[in-house]
């Protein structure tokens, strides 16, 4: 069986193969997805292209390029690596009709991967991506498949770098987005910041956003600084990973830093640490809670200018933290929750313009990933950075740190606490068996799990949503997809799905309380209850 191009386009190991990625399964999938452009007449249009600082990335960007081209389609192309946001907000600024980045985002070295997005800037969802996978699978000969050189390509003026004022328009679009420039401009130079891009492509733009806002004292990893797709100072470059943090962690107890800030590769993915001057020591932020933090931010200063609009919106997902309900209600903004992966979040803001029914204020999901604005249609780590730094420096401004504004948040609307759990089970074999187990979980629903009776139990893949205490049914309204969702008593609630880009089966799980203890005491044994789950179901 080959590499299979699935919902969002290729990941996987590198090497030789049509089980792995390499320049085969690239032009294999660019073949296929040129053909679909062609089909809906999009060939002049063009598509944009961007890569990160993995191994072969620019290989297979290149590959991809010289495959678009050999079919008389124009490719607008990044000279260095980028990161992913930047191809969105490339792909509406040059109004081309897809996009392509060459990135396994915060994978370990040996994979790489390829997404597809369209000409909204958004990756492609439904009915799209089942349209695009088909012409991919048609492509079933390699004789198929057309490339030139890219001295022809540009020859024929079908290949183009993109200009350095793309990239310059993309860093005005993100600095209108600062709230209070004069607070900025007061206390940057105050703040002490850490920044580590993990051998990725946020080194530059992190570093350029601050420094343009005027955050002076920023103090970047030196061991980390420049790309390096065999990411040898980590396991695995996923700023989720504490163990990520440990150089940036050293050099923020030397220079005595604020807050310390890590972007994965391809820089949509943000992790923060900041300092808790009661103890001295840096504590760490989920990106639930660093999501909360710019969400409450933004709200509350837009209402204090009197600007925040009366038919806002917020999105996030569903296996995200549940303060944002808490956050958006204070406010009287409408919350949208999505299926996971920020693809859906995109796909709400294209909706909002299209049928002008919300004005898109933030989204977020629990996985690092937010974005303060529709510049863009994915999550964007250099836009979370700058949104953080200034919610630093506002916090700053009233003599307060970031530690001490989330206590506030959870003083006010509750402590909360979220956990993840996963089972990797590889291969065929391992695919089947996730399959099996979430048909087992299906058809055995649990009266309660972790002590928590169960209200309410939703199966998207079945579009139904059953009131556990009345029978009552009714529809999710949302895309038809293989997770599983069960609302708990007192604001507790957990999921089940498999992961989309892992061969993983993961659990989520959250919980509201009135201290922060024992919220981490629930918390703890509602995940060892779904952990037990699971476990039991993989002997089955």
């Amino acid at each position: 069986m080959g590499l299979e191009f699935g919902t969002g386009g290729l990941r996987g190991i590198m090497g030789e193969g049509e089980d792995q990625m390499n320049s085969g399964t690239v032009q294999k999938a660019t073949q296929g997805l040129a053909n679909y452009i062609i089909e809906q007449k999009g060939g002049e249009k063009g598509v944009a292209i961007a890569y990160d600082t993995r191994n072969r990335s620019s290989e297979f960007a290149e590959t991809a390029a010289c495959c678009l081209a050999a079919n008389k389609i124009k490719v607008y192309i990044f000279s260095q690596p980028h990161p992913t946001p930047m191809l969105s907000f490339a792909i509406r600024e040059l109004g081309c009709m897809a996009g392509i980045v060459v990135t396994a985002s915060h994978n370990p070295p040996e994979y790489n991967g390829y997404k597809v997005y369209w000409e909204d800037g958004g990756q492609i969802t439904a009915p799209r991506d089942k349209e695009i996978i088909a012409r991919v699978n048609d492509v079933t000969d390699f004789a198929q498949i057309k490339s030139i050189s890219r001295e022809e390509a540009e020859e024929r003026g079908l290949y183009q770098v993109i200009p350095p004022e793309t990239e310059d328009r993309y860093f005005e679009a993100i600095k209108k987005l600062a709230l209070r420039p004069q607070i900025i401009r007061e206390q940057a130079s105050k703040l002490k910041i850490v920044y580590t891009p993990l051998h990725g492509t946020g080194n530059l733009p992190v570093r350029r956003i601050l420094q343009e806002l005027g955050f002076a004292q920023v103090y970047v990893v030196k061991e980390q600084e420049l790309p390096d797709g065999n990411f040898p100072t980590v396991s695995y470059p996923n700023p989720e990973d504490k163990h990520a943090f440990d150089l940036a962690l050293k050099l923020a107890e030397e220079v005595e830093a604020d807050i310390v800030l890590a972007t994965d590769p391809d820089a949509d993915r943000l992790g923060i640490y900041a300092k808790d001057t009661k103890t001295g020591s840096y504590k760490s932020f989920t990106g639930n809670m660093s999501g909360m933090l710019i969400l409450e931010y933004i709200l509350s200063q837009k209402k204090a200018l009197g600007i925040l609009p009366e038919n806002g919106a917020v999105i996030t997902t569903i296996v995200s933290g549940k303060m944002a309900r808490k956050i958006t209600k204070e406010y009287h903004v409408e919350l949208i929750e999505t299926l996971t992966g920020f693809k859906y979040i995109g796909e709400q803001i294209k909706q909002f313009e299209q049928e002008h029914s919300y004005e898109y204020l933030f989204g977020s999901e629990e996985s690092y990933g937010c974005l303060p604005g529709t510049y863009a249609r994915d999550k964007d780590a250099v836009a979370a950075a700058m949104a953080l730094c200034e919610v630093a420096a506002w916090c700053r401004s009233r003599n307060m740190t970031l530690c001490e504004q989330m206590e506030h948040l959870c003083q006010r609307y509750g402590y909360f606490k979220e956990g993840l759990t996963a089972v990797t089970l590889k291969g065929q074999e391992g695919k089947e068996k996730i399959a099996a187990m979430m048909e087992h979980i299906r058809t055995n629903l649990p009266e309660q799990i972790g002590g928590f009776k169960v209200m309410q139990f939703r199966d998207y893949r079945e579009d139904k949503i059953v009131n556990c205490l009345t029978g009552k049914a009714a529809v999710t309204g949302l895309p038809r997809s293989n997770v599983l969702y069960f609302e708990l008593e007192a604001d507790a609630w957990c999921c089940i799905r498999p992961s989309g880009t892992e061969p993983k089966i993961k659990c989520y799980a959250g919980v509201k309380c009135g201290s922060e203890k024992e919220a981490k005491d629930k918390l703890n044994f509602l995940m060892e209850d779904v952990s037990n789950t699971i476990i039991f179901c993989r002997k089955i």
